[in-house]
């Protein structure tokens, strides 16, 4: 049986210990959205909501509520994946995409990254970026 991630007993869970050391997460915070949380929360869930991309991976752990992430496909054409408590995803640098909340409007997150966070979001169109290219090269299967 394959390890569940405990979102109720994030602190002290050994499977996330276990992912966080296999992938080199060395630097995790918490961010709650919401608007009775987040500081300039209409201006912040608009900025989640522009299409754009990293150029690093993006790894979220939902701890509590839910939300969508929407990421392209091949041929351009969203896809909405629904992320709900105990819920990790992990979106390549080089994807476009935008998140939102659900009707909810309540999400508590652990943001991960490999060593310091980079914040930095590039608005589509953003194709020349090296992650871009790379991540393109990956979806129509010339990645090496």
């Amino acid at each position: 049986m394959k390890p569940q991630l405990d979102a109720d007993n994030y602190e002290t869970d050994p499977c996330l210990k276990q992912i966080r050391k296999a992938e080199s997460y060395s630097w995790m915070d918490i961010i709650t959205i919401h608007k009775d949380k987040l500081p300039n929360y209409e201006e912040k869930i608009k900025t989640f909501y522009e299409e754009h991309l990293h150029l690093d991976d993006e790894i979220r752990y939902i701890l509590d509520g839910s939300g969508y992430f929407d990421v392209r496909d091949k041929d351009d054409k969203w896809i909405r994946i629904s992320m709900e408590k105990g819920d990790m995803i992990t979106l390549p640098a080089g994807i476009y995409h935008r998140f939102t909340l659900d009707e909810n409007n309540y999400v508590k997150a652990m943001r991960l990254f490999v060593g310091e966070p980079v914040w930095t979001a590039y608005n589509r169109p953003a194709d020349d970026f090296p992650a871009r290219k790379q991540y393109m090269k990956f979806l129509t299967g010339e990645a090496r």
